[in-house]
């Protein structure tokens, strides 16, 4: 939702800044520069990018601004009830649990214990899975970075095309003052796409993920002791120090 709000104040910015400058709404409507902008700048990210990259990276759009910071004390907390009940009822217990999970990666990590696979096991299986998920979430994030290295520079292609049209009807001089600020519309379209939306999605991006993997690699972390029978006290201690990572700290406050 501050994403979505952040989004909101910025279109709010430069329309109202443009209409107590004398200017009008009407005036940054350009369907064809949006054509030129958005087309061009999609066009040049697919030659780029491999289709799954691309595909993640729009998947991963739309996931930046549904999700919220792992909750870490709540994964804690978790784990100790986990660790509590395997030593109450045994590890098989746990396989109720994965199926109630909706995060795959942690179902998994339950399910290898009630399978009752050592902690090496489950330790090296949930790191490739953690290695895995990250790096591709992050090479997406690339695909995103790069729309907005592209935006503004299709932008002033925009500009030039539309320099061209007022230059070919230089006959018409009462029109050369209006053509000219249409055609500069397409640059505002490029430069703000790309530094009100899609840089700094993909920077919110990469710091989800990259929550998200600390979060992981804590209850992975908490499932291989749970493997090697640590109790609940000796897991809140030992994972104390997650709490108090920026994700952890920042989610609390």
């Amino acid at each position: 939702m501050f994403g979505f709000l952040g989004i909101l104040v910025a279109f709010v910015a430069i329309v109202g800044g443009n209409y107590v400058g004398g200017g009008d709404l009407s005036e940054l409507y350009n369907p064809t520069a949006a054509l030129i902008v958005v087309g061009g700048t999609l066009a040049a990210a697919m030659v780029q990018s491999p289709r799954e990259d691309f595909r993640r990276a729009w998947r991963l759009f739309g996931w930046a601004y549904r999700t919220d910071e792992p909750d870490f004390n709540a994964g804690n907390q978790a784990l100790r009830d986990w660790c509590q009940q395997a030593r109450k009822r045994g590890l098989i217990t746990l396989e109720a649990e994965a199926g109630k999970c909706e995060d795959a990666f942690v179902a998994n990590g339950l399910q290898l214990l009630a399978d009752g696979r050592p902690p090496e096991m489950i330790r090296s299986i949930l790191e490739v899975d953690l290695i895995a998920r990250e790096q591709r979430d992050l090479q997406a994030v690339r695909v995103i970075e790069s729309l907005g290295g592209y935006a503004p520079t299709l932008g002033i292609i925009g500009t030039v095309l539309g320099l061209i049209q007022v230059m070919a009807n230089l006959a018409e001089p009462e029109t050369l003052g209006h053509g000219i600020a249409t055609a500069f519309v397409s640059t505002i379209y490029g430069v703000a796409l790309a530094n009100l939306l899609l840089i700094p999605t993909a920077n919110k991006i990469k710091r989800l993920v990259q929550g998200r993997a600390q979060y992981h690699e804590m209850l992975m972390d908490g499932l291989v002791f749970i493997a090697e029978g640590q109790s609940p006290e000796v897991i809140r201690q030992r994972l104390q120090g997650y709490l108090e990572t920026d994700y952890a700290a920042k989610k609390a406050s």
